[in-house]
């Protein structure tokens, strides 16, 4: 307030008092005060020290007719003189002046009156200097205002004071007169006199007109400031009055607040009522079934009894009619003929037994005759099988079977107990599925491994390669080691191409915090691999298993950081030395084990760093086979660092620090795995033909566009797949109720069993539930998740949520809205990750919401459509090439599968929400049949596999035609 009051004064008072020529506070002298700019002007005019000289010179001189000059500069700034009253009446004033003592008594009074002025201009100037001191202080007006008042009457009684002298002069003039000595010497004193009257009442005059105005200007301030005084008070009351109404309003909030609580306390019992009622109308219903059976029973008896009573009825007759033939039987002629016709019946009868007989005989015999031919050619098969056993592969043993095989093999090269040589021809018997190799490890099933290896080795005398080999180094792989869709990536196009004939192997690093109980037949090598890092050879142990099928090998880092012993995958200070090591360590792997595989497929800028370090230092070793395949799965993550960090693995920094190879596009002293993979690779792709495009512009290649767009020939986007056999509703072990796209009942039942596990509420079949599985990170829309979770509860549905941050504060804000509905009957939010659960939500949920600003493949959106759960998405990356909207004319009708928004805004997610909702409600026969289309369509690694198999085939014959190894 007083901030208000103290800007209002200064934009409106002040303006109006600087205008003015009064603008400070004056004390008063002792005799009387002066107007500021006429205190000013007396001040230069009297100012100079020969003025002052000659009145003092004047104070000592006695003056004569020679001597006084009325127009000299003492007589024109002369002032008033104050003269005593008492000695100017009419009775002490002589008729004439005849002596120079009366003279120069006059003239001493009027130098006396002249030095008091003098006096007064110097107070005036210390006022003046206090005036300019004082003009910040806005809030004493009242008191300048009373000053004011008082210089008034100070102004006036001095001007009475002055008509007075004028009166006494004028008196003086007149007994002055009669004398003609001294005329000249009295009209020199009355003009010298009259002057300093005439200019003190005119100074006088003015500076009154001047206070009276500052006074009229003050008193209008002091009305303002009382106005905006009454202003502001009726703003306090206005104030007090809002405090009253909020604290009236908190209160009756409380009190709803209480009542809201009651209410969902009436309401969840209201819930229990309604189960309860269900329960009842349930047992209502049966104990109706039951009424309506024993109704039916009870109408069957009385039919029954009716059948009996007519039944009595033919019985009586048939009894009549028994007497009758009784009475017939004993007739002779009667029971001859009954007896004859009874002979040719059975005549009959044996004429056809006879007949079906023959016929018999006939059927056994060609019977015998199928079964000859049938055996004749089930040995022929058996001999045909027995000679194709040696040539064609064994499909009836699992793939883990295979895998173990091969590291068996691998196990034997690095434990040195078999050749180069023969390793490689067993590994590639192993890939062919050879039956000999499956037939001689079940003849050494039972001993030992010095007993058993020679009978491997007399395998080795004419393998044959059937396909590709393929080597995958990667950071994840699901679901062993799973953060994002990289772990699903790796698993499912390797299983995929493993299907299609092609040896697949994959290196990943041992990690302490993997799921081990998903890895099969795990143990150590008795071998150690010595990789370089640091200016030194550290030792890495060697383990292998089977995962999904798959051989995998995974490296331990016998290093004093315990580079993989950190409880999580990512995300700490120095992973660019973690992986740089197990990059180099897993080149290391492959060549002391000969392995000549076809591709190396790298991933993400964890294992970047192989394809610089397979050209610069391990194909000069020997490790030249393979082209490699890089494959970038979200170019957010670049793994960026000093150029100096490079060395550490042993790869040259001045060679590879340049524009061209490995130098940060934006910072010349910092490295870009990234950008060192896409230049060192002879494949390059990402997860979609959509996001392939965006990372060639500024805005979505985060600073790689332009190496992107110079190195395009052989940058590709393939669209990720899913693995069909991990997520089949049909087969899902984690689902309460299994089901397919021809029967969707159990859809309905996971989501009944979902709302119990979560406590949601039941109320309502045709309520939509919402679902939502992501990592709750910018990229994912995070902001549009919040908001799509408050308009699905104000459109009437449920949304649940499964995920969690790495951003604490977006964790943080989540948690919040997680404890704000924690047991509200709609919403619900699980800040974590759930494997099961998650399969739950996905059968469960009658639509799927990824609302994400960017998204290089996605596959949340393949998995629910899968589970035939509806897509929200925005037009983006991967979901523009997989989500196509059921309102686009422009696409045909059997690819149209969900609902899509452009705009990363909520006026996008409210608009594909409400049509989503009300294509559910209104049109239930049309969304049954689109679940059942989305659920029929092919997102499996099939199609994806094979275009890396072209890409794979044309990189290994582009090298062969060139001539290179």
């Amino acid at each position: 307030m007083a901030m208000k009051l103290s800007t209002l004064f200064l934009s409106q008072g002040l303006s109006g008092l600087n205008s003015k020529p009064y603008n400070g506070r004056l004390p008063l002298s002792s005799s009387y005060r002066l107007f500021p700019a006429s205190c000013k002007m007396r001040q230069r005019n009297l100012s100079s020290p020969h003025k002052r000289q000659q009145l003092k010179k004047a104070s000592h001189e006695p003056l004569t007719n020679g001597d006084f000059d009325p127009n000299s500069d003492s007589a024109s700034t002369a002032s008033v003189p104050i003269l005593n009253q008492e000695s100017m009446s009419k009775d002490e004033v002589p008729n004439s002046i005849t002596t120079e003592h009366d003279d120069a008594k006059d003239l001493s009074d009027v130098l006396l009156l002249n030095q008091a002025r003098v006096r007064a201009l110097e107070d005036l100037e210390k006022i003046l200097a206090e005036k300019e001191s004082l003009q910040g202080e806005i809030n004493t007006l009242e008191m300048r205002l009373a000053e004011t008042d008082a210089r008034i009457k100070v102004a006036t009684q001095e001007k009475i004071h002055v008509e007075l002298l004028g009166d006494q002069l004028q008196q003086l003039r007149n007994e002055l007169t009669p004398k003609d000595s001294g005329e000249s010497q009295n009209n020199r004193l009355n003009e010298q006199v009259s002057l300093p009257h005439e200019s003190g009442m005119t100074n006088l005059t003015m500076e009154l007109d001047s206070l009276r105005s500052e006074n009229l200007s003050l008193k209008n301030d002091i009305e303002k400031l009382k106005q905006e005084l009454c202003h502001v008070k009726r703003t306090d009351e206005r104030v007090i009055m809002l405090e009253d109404e909020r604290a009236s309003l908190e209160s009756a909030l409380k009190d709803l607040e209480s009542k809201l609580s009651v209410s969902q306390e009436d309401v969840s019992k209201l819930s229990t009522l309604k189960v309860e009622y269900k329960n009842l109308v349930e047992k209502v219903e049966n104990l109706q079934v039951l009424l309506d059976k024993a109704t039916k029973q009870a109408d069957q008896a009385i039919t029954v009894l009716q059948q009996n009573q007519e039944l009595r009825k033919k019985v009586d007759k048939l009894e009549e009619s028994l007497e009758e033939v009784n009475v017939y039987k004993l007739s002779s002629e009667k029971m001859q003929q009954y007896n004859d016709l009874m002979q040719q019946k059975i005549k009959l009868m044996e004429d056809r037994l006879q007949r079906s007989d023959e016929d018999i005989h006939s059927y056994v015999q060609l019977y015998q005759e199928s079964v000859q031919e049938f055996q004749d050619t089930l040995n022929s098969l058996k001999e045909e099988s027995k000679k194709r056993a040696l040539d064609e592969p064994v499909d009836d043993m699992p793939w883990e079977f295979w895998s173990r095989l091969l590291l068996m093999v691998d196990g034997w090269l690095l434990e040195k107990k078999i050749s180069t040589n023969d390793a490689k021809l067993l590994r590639e018997m192993v890939w062919k599925r050879d039956g000999r190799i499956c037939n001689a490890y079940m003849a050494c099933k039972e001993k030992n491994e010095r007993e058993a290896l020679p009978t491997f080795l007399r395998l080795t005398s004419s393998p044959t390669s059937p396909g590709l080999y393929v080597i995958h180094i990667a950071a994840e792989m699901a679901p062993v080691a799973k953060v994002g869709g990289l772990g699903d990536v790796v698993t499912g196009l390797s299983k995929s191409l493993q299907k299609r004939g092609h040896l697949v192997e994959i290196v990943l690093p041992k990690y302490d915090c993997m799921q081990y109980d998903q890895i099969r037949d795990l143990r150590v090598l008795d071998t150690v691999v010595e990789s370089y890092f640091d200016g030194r050879l550290y030792k890495n142990k060697v383990w292998v298993g089977t995962v999904e099928g798959l051989p995998v090998y995974f490296i331990e880092p016998l290093h004093p950081d315990k580079f993989f012993w950190r409880g999580q995958l990512y995300g700490e200070h120095d992973d660019f030395k973690r992986f740089s090591f197990f990059s180099r360590a897993a080149l290391e792997l492959l060549l002391q084990a000969g392995k000549k595989p076809d591709i190396i497929h790298c991933h993400d800028w964890q294992t970047a760093f192989v394809a610089p370090l397979y050209w610069d230092l391990y194909a000069p070793k020997g490790l030249n086979s393979a082209r490699i395949c890089f494959t970038c799965h979200n170019f957010e993550y670049q793994g960026i660092a000093p150029a100096s960090e490079l060395a550490s693995c042993g790869l040259d920094v001045d060679q590879l620090n340049r524009p061209d190879r490995m130098q940060d596009n934006s910072a010349h002293d910092r490295v870009n795995p990234i950008k060192g993979a896409v230049v060192f690779s002879n494949i390059v792709t990402t997860v979609s033909p959509t996001y392939a495009q965006e990372v060639r512009t500024a805005e979505g290649g985060r600073g790689l566009h332009s190496t992107l767009n110079f190195h395009s020939k052989k940058f590709a986007g393939i669209l990720n797949g899913i693995d069909t056999d991990a997520w089949n509703p049909a087969t899902d072990d984690f689902l309460k109720v299994q089901y397919s796209a021809n029967d969707l009942q159990g859809k309905a039942e996971n989501k009944e069993a979902l709302r119990r596990m979560l406590r949601l509420s039941s109320a309502g079949v045709r309520k939509p539930l919402v679902g939502s599985i992501t990592r709750l990170v910018p990229q994912k829309g995070v902001h549009l998740i919040r908001h799509a979770i408050y308009r699905t509860l104000e459109l009437g549905g449920q949304f649940v949520l499964l995920g969690s941050s790495p951003v604490p504060h977006i964790q943080r804000e989540f948690e919040g809205i997680a404890s704000q509905f924690q047991n509200h009957d709609d919403i619900r939010l699980i800040l974590k990750y759930d494997e099961s659960l998650s399969h739950s939500i996905y059968s469960a949920s009658d639509m799927f919401i990824i609302p994400s600003i960017f998204e290089p493949c996605g596959l949340t959106q393949m998995i629910a459509m899968r589970y035939g759960s509806i897509p929200i998405a925005r037009k983006t990356g991967g979901l523009h090439d997989s989500v196509f909207d059921v309102d686009d004319d422009t696409i045909p009708l059997r690819f149209r599968n969900g609902f899509t928004f452009l705009t990363p805004d909520e006026q996008g997610v409210n608009n594909a929400l409400e049509r989503a909702f009300n294509y559910y409600r209104n049109n239930p026969e049309s969304w049954q049949q689109l679940v059942q289309n989305v659920m029929t369509l092919d997102f499996s690694w099939d199609s994806s596999a094979s275009l890396y198999e072209e890409l794979y085939s044309k990189a290994v014959a582009r090298a062969k035609a060139a001539g290179r190894p």
